[in-house]
């Protein structure tokens, strides 16, 4: 005597955990993508091998908590900045300036400079400490 199945083995898919992997991946890039456009001031960094030096020397605009001016060491009174920030660019032929601005300062005395950097044509990159 033959005795049949009436059940026959279906073969499933278990599709549960994939909604759930999905709805953390879409949570994921959702937030990466808000971190990566931020709405700041966007700065042109130099290409480097790290991230901490750059691979020559730059022109190097300092300004001290006094609102003192300086280029490579040079005192320069801020109604001459612009001026001299064209003419050191033209005759090193280097568009990158780098700005080392006290963290005390206001974010308008950065601002300032900036304004002056897109009216030259400038690439500035702020230096920073660890």
């Amino acid at each position: 005597m033959a005795i049949k199945r009436n059940k026959r083995f279906h073969a499933e898919i278990p599709t549960s955990s994939l909604s759930d992997i999905m709805f953390f991946l879409f949570l994921f890039f959702l937030i990466i993508s808000t971190l990566a456009n931020p709405n700041v001031i966007k700065l042109t960094l130099p290409k480097a091998k790290s991230n901490e030096t750059t691979n020559k020397d730059h022109i190097s605009l300092s300004v001290t908590e006094d609102k003192i001016y300086y280029i490579n060491k040079v005192q320069v009174p801020f109604e001459q900045l612009e001026q001299t920030l064209n003419d050191m660019t033209t005759a090193a032929n280097d568009k990158v300036v780098v700005v080392r601005v006290p963290a005390d300062n206001k974010v308008q005395d950065l601002v300032d400079l900036m304004q002056m950097g897109v009216k030259l044509k400038l690439n500035f990159v702020i230096a920073t400490t660890k």
